[in-house]
């Protein structure tokens, strides 16, 4: 029994179904002389009123089939021109090829739908596992990359040696010596800075330091007496008799 969307036709010298009849036509094993066009056209508008629910495309391959048959009929019966018109050979082939293509993606296309759905067939993990991320390092360096990187680490591991300046200083002793003794041949009132050497150039900056701890190591021993009427005004010193 035929299948329900089949087209078979019931010609003078063909029964049988539309695309096989195509196919032996193409190979000459059917005698296309013998057909009936007009019995094929009424068979198939018989066939598409009694289908109303066939699919469209089907009834358009089996159009397209019906419409080939007739061009091959009339390529036989008239005269060809073989510059302007191709030859119906070539014109079945290139029909075959082109309904094997058709027939192919409806394939594909069936099996991309019949495939499992996301969230209907198969669902998600909850608590989906992460990529693991593989990292590889390469490294690009010149000739003077190198030098400077060779440079930096010599440096840090070079031995350092410190070598400390002998700086002209007036130590506290030498300053409480020198106040002690000036401070006793002066009964007045005299300025700390009276105290300090003549001409000490880069000593006088240690020098007033010393001496100021000298005098306040001196007033602490009840030796002198010290004066400053306001702050950063000059300190005074006396020798107490």
């Amino acid at each position: 029994m035929a299948e329900p969307e089949q087209l078979t036709l019931d010609l003078e010298g063909w029964e049988g179904p539309l695309d096989l009849l195509l196919t032996l036509a193409r190979s000459q094993k059917v005698d296309l002389r013998k057909l009936s066009i007009l019995a094929l056209v009424e068979q198939y508008l018989r066939y598409i009123h009694q289908r109303q629910t066939l699919k469209l495309e089907v009834a358009a391959d089996y159009l397209v089939m019906a419409a080939w048959l007739a061009y091959l009929k009339s390529a036989l019966l008239l005269p060809r021109d073989p510059a302007v018109e191709p030859d119906p050979e070539e014109l079945a082939l290139r029909l075959q090829s082109r309904l094997e293509r058709l027939n192919a993606m409806r394939e594909a296309g069936a099996r991309l739908m019949a495939r499992d759905r996301l969230g209907r067939d198969v669902f998600m993990r909850r608590a989906p596992e992460g990529l693991r991320v593989v990292r590889r390092s390469r490294w690009q360096a010149d000739i003077y990359d190198l030098i400077a990187a060779y440079g930096r680490v010599s440096a840090r591991t070079r031995p350092v040696m410190h070598v400390v300046a002998d700086r002209e200083v007036m130590t506290l002793e030498a300053a409480l010596a020198r106040v002690s003794r000036l401070v006793g041949t002066r009964i007045d009132w005299s300025t700390l800075e009276s105290f300090l050497p003549d001409g000490s150039g880069r000593l006088r900056k240690s020098a007033l330091a010393s001496s100021f701890l000298a005098a306040l190591e001196l007033a602490k021993q009840g030796r002198v007496e010290l004066l400053q009427q306001a702050p950063f005004t000059p300190l005074y010193i006396r020798s107490i008799a």
